[in-house]
């Protein structure tokens, strides 16, 4: 009886592994039609590299494109005619309303004296949205934090008529160095809040880098109502290890800054958007897209203007081979990521009152390094689909789909319908050296990374719209 039980329990075990590898098998089952579509996704954005001579038009014609200025006019007008020139079924401008803040480009100065009565200049960038210094600058003791709690700590009598210094550095043990701007983060988005409540003049952050240069960088900031407004800038990583270095010498040292910007009313300005229109279910809309706004020291090339040709070039593969999709294909350049995100909030608001039908949101916003999967925000039941169709991609492109990503501009749309969102990740080891600076150029593009990212878009466009989510 023994031995026929082991018999028995032989024979299920072989029944379960055969049914098991089946039932992966027709999950996973390759089709030949599919895999050559992409394969020549990938060979036609190589060969013909449409996304990237966008790009250059984009960066160099065109060039900075912040929120309400006349380059993001410049910007809207012309990826109107772009796609319109394509060809797509449809191109239209969605009008928003965005926040306009420019900066004052004459002053931009910072030193101190230091002990042997030398002055050491620093690289210094008001963040975006900073008030000004007076006209002849300011000058103060200054007191050097790692934390918004050292503030706390050092209450109004250790910060009142001071600058506040924040020196947290990237830390280069993380792999992803997204994890080191997100560490880092709050020294420019709050760092001037929490300095003035305690009566601070002024206050400067290391540039959020993970490179050892002198290259300031900028980038959003916040203010606080019930709080006094002070200037706030980024310094350069060597300006801000001098600065570190003298105050240890120097607990008396005296910094001076002069820099800044204003303010103007709000500005009208748009999202832009193209469509293919879907053959079999026009009412499902499937988007693409990248931010159009960049800051004002670059020419936003990896930032955004990366994502914006990735998107237009995605639907511009399917044209390449004729290819009609079932659904409404969508891109989408959306205005003011930067400096508000109202040109998402806009598109999501609209998608609401007009009760339209998005079956997934795709954003590119991480430059255009080499791609190297996507993250995911849907139910785990889609995410175990997804990573069914990892055998479409090369290796060398898209390796995984992982849990939790998307963007910041279809953030408001997934938060307003629930609508699956996918956001493109890179390999972003060099990004946070040229991230938010005049680094950001189009002399720094390489032209096959960034066909692979449109390539890997319209691939992903195309397996959701042949079978779904």
């Amino acid at each position: 009886m023994k031995n026929l039980n082991i018999m028995f329990y032989f024979l299920f075990v072989c029944f379960f592994v055969i049914s098991c590898n089946q039932n992966n098998e027709k999950k996973v089952k390759y089709d030949q039609t599919v895999g050559q579509t992409i394969n020549t996704f990938y060979g036609d954005a190589l060969e013909f590299k449409e996304s990237y001579n966008l790009l250059r038009v984009l960066s160099k014609d065109i060039g900075q494109r912040l929120s309400g200025s006349e380059g993001a006019k410049k910007a809207v007008l012309w990826t109107k005619k772009i796609m319109e020139d394509y060809g797509f079924d449809s191109v239209y401008l969605q009008p928003v309303m965005v926040p306009h803040w420019e900066r004052d480009k004459t002053r931009q100065e910072a030193y101190f004296l230091n002990s042997n009565g030398q002055k050491i200049s620093l690289s210094i960038l008001a963040a975006g949205g900073s008030v000004s210094t007076p006209k002849e600058g300011l000058v103060a003791n200054v007191v050097e934090v790692k934390s918004l709690e050292e503030v706390d700590q050092l209450g109004e009598g250790g910060v009142k008529g001071n600058v506040v210094f924040y020196n947290k550095a990237f830390n280069p043990r993380f792999i992803n160095q997204g994890n080191s701007y997100g560490s880092t983060g709050f020294q420019r988005r709050s760092g001037a809040i929490k300095a003035a409540e305690y009566g601070a003049v002024a206050s400067v952050f290391r540039s959020l880098s993970s490179s050892d240069d002198d290259v300031p960088h900028t980038g959003s900031m916040s203010y606080k109502d019930a709080v006094d407004s002070i200037p706030h800038a980024g310094l350069g990583v060597v300006s801000a290890k001098k600065l570190s270095a003298e105050l240890k010498i120097d607990k008396n040292l005296k910094l001076f800054l002069n820099f800044g910007g204003k303010w103007y009313p709000d500005a009208l300005s748009h999202n832009v958007i193209g469509e293919i229109k879907g053959s079999e279910f026009p009412d499902e809309i499937i988007t693409v897209g990248g931010h159009l706004d960049s800051w004002d020291v670059g020419e936003g090339a990896h930032d955004d203007g990366a994502g914006c040709v990735h998107s237009i070039g995605a639907l511009r593969l399917f044209q390449k081979q004729n290819i009609k999709p079932k659904r409404t294909l969508r891109a989408v350049m959306f205005m003011n990521e930067e400096n508000g995100l109202k040109g998402g909030q806009e598109y999501a608001l609209q998608a609401v009152e007009l009760k339209e039908n998005h079956i997934a949101a795709i954003e590119s916003d991480a430059s255009a390094y080499v791609p190297r999967g996507f993250g995911f925000s849907g139910s785990d039941e889609q995410l175990e689909k997804l990573r069914g169709w990892l055998q479409y991609f090369d290796k060398n492109t898209i390796s995984y789909f992982s849990k939790g990503g998307g963007g910041a501009d279809i953030g408001p749309l997934h938060r307003s319908l629930g609508t699956p969102m996918f956001g493109l990740n890179i390999d972003g080891q060099k990004y946070f050296e040229m991230h938010h600076t005049e680094k950001d150029v189009f002399e720094l593009i390489n032209e096959r990374e960034l066909e692979l990212g449109t390539a890997s878009l319209a691939s992903l466009i195309f397996l959701i719209d042949k079978y779904g989510l």
